[in-house]
């Protein structure tokens, strides 16, 4: 029996070695390096995966708690549930608005229409007194980092920027895509017939958010690996945008 070629499958790459991010460095060319030493380098069709973490960091999207005065309501919700007041005050205000607060979660929009826990304010891996923020244009920074990319290295290339949201009605959280450039971060099959001869009339796939959640496999939360590079994925070229993949509020159900 023949054995079934993978020539086409999929491959996830981690990217190691790359360094401490700090205020003002610049990510793009450090990423090219990293990737070029980690990976033998770009080829064209690879989709670069970045953690929101380290481009907020380059982009100094960094909060000093010792700067921060907590409200009232904070004060009394980091006392009612043993949580870090000047955290909680961060979160109120980076919040457009308060979904819902309760048992020491608080669910926010954020600023950019993301619906997530503490309207994306991050206290890990970032020291201590200090959090970090999601970037405040992610769609502009991917944008950013393919552009030097593609200066440096391939002509054809997508980048993601993620973080880590849960999911109504299911447990655990999974990675996301925030921020796409370069790639549609959609697969639409309407229109498209099934092996049975169904017309697809609702069916778009957020390839980005897959991509997003199958990068976190390699990369992990502690693990150090804050970038991988997918190849061999066939997408789509194209101008979409990680804003795309929130839902608009007239088709909003669970406001």
């Amino acid at each position: 029996m023949t054995s079934p070629s993978h020539d086409n499958a999929v491959v996830i790459l981690p990217v190691t070695g790359l360094p401490e991010i700090e205020p003002g460095d610049d990510l793009a060319t450090l990423l090219g390096t990293t990737i070029a030493e980690s990976t033998s380098g770009l080829q064209d069709g690879d989709i670069v995966v970045v953690t929101h973490k380290i481009v907020s960091k380059a982009e100094g999207q960094l909060v000093d708690l010792t700067t921060i005065t907590p409200s009232d309501l904070a004060n009394r919700w980091a006392d009612a549930w043993g949580k870090d007041a000047r955290q909680v005050e961060v979160v109120l205000q980076q919040a457009k608005r308060i979904v819902r607060m309760h048992n020491g979660l608080i669910i926010a929009e954020s600023q950019h229409g993301f619906i997530c826990a503490n309207a994306g304010v991050d206290a890990s891996n970032s020291g201590s007194d200090q959090v970090v923020l999601l970037p405040q244009d992610p769609d502009a920074s991917a944008t950013a980092i393919r552009g030097a990319l593609i200066s440096l290295t391939v002509s054809r290339l997508g980048v993601i920027i993620t973080d880590s949201f849960g999911r109504p009605w299911r447990n655990g959280i999974v990675n996301i895509a925030i921020g796409v450039a370069g790639m549609s971060p959609f697969a639409d099959y309407r229109g498209q017939h099934d092996p049975s001869g169904y017309e697809l009339r609702a069916s778009v796939l957020a390839v980005a958010d897959e991509l997003a959640g199958a990068a976190e496999l390699v990369m992990h939360k502690v693990a150090r690996v804050p970038v991988a590079v997918i190849r061999n994925y066939q997408w789509t070229s194209g101008e979409g945008s990680g804003s795309d993949l929130v839902m608009p509020e007239e088709r909003n159900l669970f406001k």
